[in-house]
């Protein structure tokens, strides 16, 4: 390093990419966050997509952003970024909201003509004037001009030579941070072996931006985030969709039976069926159905016979699959439902995230419909939900809803690979020969409700189920009304006895607070980072956060009455709160509500609840 460039130690760091769609600011993200866990850090990304499939070139509209907070202590992507890489007019002024005093802005000079300028609104030709930003560090570099030089022998059209903008810029915030181009190359070549001449421009792009970074002096300073020192394993930078389907199949791997996945596409839900689709070397069975409600009835049929069967969707898909979900609490067949949740209501916003299908994972079903509705909390925490939600659909014989949503199932973490000797036994309720004698389908255990499995083909049992009533004794077709209610009511508490076997609701924060924060789902890190804030400036506050809703933990109730005020944010209108003074009446409950379709700010909760706490 050049005596000229000092480096600065610091504990973390939030550091977003941003260009046109087509300009592979999600793959360079994702390879300096991947590069970040191998040293270490822990990560928390939010990958930030355009809502159109491909907006005119340079316009407002295409703008697509990854953003990555790296360091010690981290639980959200960051409010601000220290650092913006800004690959075109348009990706300066979508991302101004994100840029705090002294962020360094590292930007593509030769895309800020005047053309480019108009392309992105601008009204004059200074465009960091135009928006305020006299007190940012600016980074002009000429990426195109570079990156056609790099190339320049290469025998690769003009076209094919610009996109490799994007492992320049990655080149320079590697050298930025101090990060070896190793790890990086060896994540290009993963991706593009079968590729050659594609992995080699991009390594010497890469390379290049590297260089260009040391031996011009970029910026005065250069910046080393130490790593954490963590439990020893295998660690892996994941995202909270990939963390689903594997935990859908280590819970196939424990109860010793096969995973069947049917699903249709749908944003932000789909890569959860990418991924199970490669895994067929496991014995792991998808099938990309016509539409949702042809995903959820093969899935059905699947559990009917025997496999571990889950359907993924979101909020649209939700409500097309809700008859079917009727029939499987009417049959009491288990199923795993993962809803990632997006901005709506219909089409909605496809690529952006919010809390807003609660109430329909909740009620959205004809009659009483009873069923388990859990929600992952981080993009990790995805795998054990997806585990525990196998494990609770095939030990009650019922289905459960698992709530997730875009910014956990796209953003990711670092994750240790978990030792499955640490994991529960799935124990499923089959039949036993001494239940040959007199055999019926809704036979049940005793003390929890659950009705016996027993797989088609098994002899001495055969039997059908459907979505008619049954008789409580015989398991006959019946429209009797005393015997409805009964089995209303069996339904419901086999639901109920599922409290029995989830972890207490812990409580966070200071322990003497009178004022209590609750989130549900995957909100936690931006609430528990700002309730950490809230403490440490004076405000005593105490957390809890919600991963089991139907049913509550069973301390639920009393945690909530011991708080003189108890303030739910959630990402909807309100959803979470009006459930909890319904299950527990005379709670004083506040409400911290943003339907923006974007994940919350930590700084903006924190002004809430202090504005909140003052009434």
């Amino acid at each position: 390093m050049s005596e000229k460039t000092r480096i600065i130690d610091t504990d973390k760091v939030v550091i977003r990419f941003s260009g046109d769609s087509g300009d592979g600011m999600q793959l360079a993200g994702t390879i300096f966050s991947n590069l970040s866990a191998v040293f270490g850090n822990e990560i928390s990304t939010f990958p930030d997509y355009p809502a159109e499939i491909r907006a005119p070139q340079g316009t407002l509209g295409g703008v697509s952003g990854f953003q990555v907070h790296l360091g010690k202590r981290i639980y959200t992507p960051g409010d601000k970024c220290d650092v913006l890489v800004a690959m075109n007019p348009a990706a300066l002024k979508t991302n101004v909201k994100f840029v705090k005093p002294n962020t360094i802005i590292i930007f593509d000079e030769d895309s800020f003509t005047e053309s480019d300028l108009k392309k992105a609104d601008y009204k004059t030709l200074d465009p960091f004037a135009e928006l305020g930003l006299s007190n940012v560090q600016k980074v002009a570099v000429p990426v195109e001009t570079m990156v056609k030089s790099s190339l320049a022998d290469m025998g690769m059209d003009n076209k094919a030579i610009l996109r490799s903008k994007n492992m320049f810029a990655l080149g320079l915030v590697c050298w930025l941070f101090n990060r070896p181009m190793e790890h990086a190359m060896e994540m290009l070549k993963n991706k593009f072996g079968k590729k050659p001449s594609i992995l080699d421009a991009n390594i010497k792009v890469l390379t290049d931006g590297y260089n260009y970074g040391n031996n011009i002096h970029a910026t005065v300073s250069t910046y080393r985030i130490e790593g954490e020192s963590s439990e020893k394993g295998y660690y892996m930078d994941i995202n909270g969709n990939k963390a689903t389907a594997l935990g859908l199949v280590a819970a196939a791997e424990k109860a010793g039976i096969p995973l069947f996945l049917g699903s249709y596409p749908i944003t932000p839900a789909t890569d959860i069926l990418h991924e199970l689709s490669k895994l067929k070397a496991l014995g792991v069975k998808t099938v990309q159905a016509e539409d949702e409600i042809a995903g959820i009835c093969t899935a059905i049929g699947a559990s009917f016979a025997g496999n571990l069967a889950a359907t993924s969707t979101s909020g649209p898909g939700l409500a097309l699959k809700s008859e079917a979900l009727g029939l499987a609490v009417m049959a009491e067949i288990p199923l795993v439902v993962v809803d990632v949740q997006r901005g709506g209501p219909s089409t909605g916003l496809p690529t952006k995230t919010e809390q807003t299908d609660l109430l329909q994972a909740l009620y959205g079903r004809n009659g009483e419909s009873p069923l388990v509705v859990m929600a992952a909390s981080t993009p990790t925490d995805c795998f054990d939900m997806a585990f525990t939600a196998s494990k609770i659909a095939l030990e009650y014989m019922t289905p459960v809803i698992l709530l997730t949503d875009a910014f956990i199932g796209n953003g990711s973490s670092a994750w240790r690979i978990p030792d499955m000797g640490r994991y529960p036994e799935i124990r499923i309720p089959y039949v036993k020969d001494e239940h040959k004698e007199g055999w019926k389908p809704y036979r049940r255990h005793e003390s929890t409700n659950v009705r016996y499995k027993a797989i088609p083909g098994m002899e001495d049992f055969m039997h059908r189920l459907g979505g008619l009533e049954k008789d409580f004794h015989t398991s006959a077709i019946s429209t009797n009304p005393e015997n409805h209610e009964h089995m209303t009511q069996v339904r419901q508490d086999k639901i109920d006895h599922v409290a029995n076997n989830i972890p207490l609701l812990n409580v966070m924060g200071n322990p003497d607070a009178d004022t209590l924060v609750v989130g549900w789902g995957g909100t936690f890190g931006h609430l528990y980072s700002a309730v950490e804030e809230l403490n440490q400036s004076g405000h005593p506050v105490a957390f809890a956060h919600f991963r089991f809703i139907s049913p509550m933990p069973k301390n639920a109730e009393e945690v909530l009455r011991r708080y003189k005020k108890v303030i739910v944010a959630e990402l909807n209108n309100g959803q979470f709160a009006s459930f909890l003074r319904g299950k527990v009446p005379g709670v004083n409950i506040a409400q911290i509500n943003q339907m923006q379709a974007q994940p919350f700010q930590v700084s903006e909760i924190v002004e809430d609840v202090i504005k909140l706490m003052e009434k």
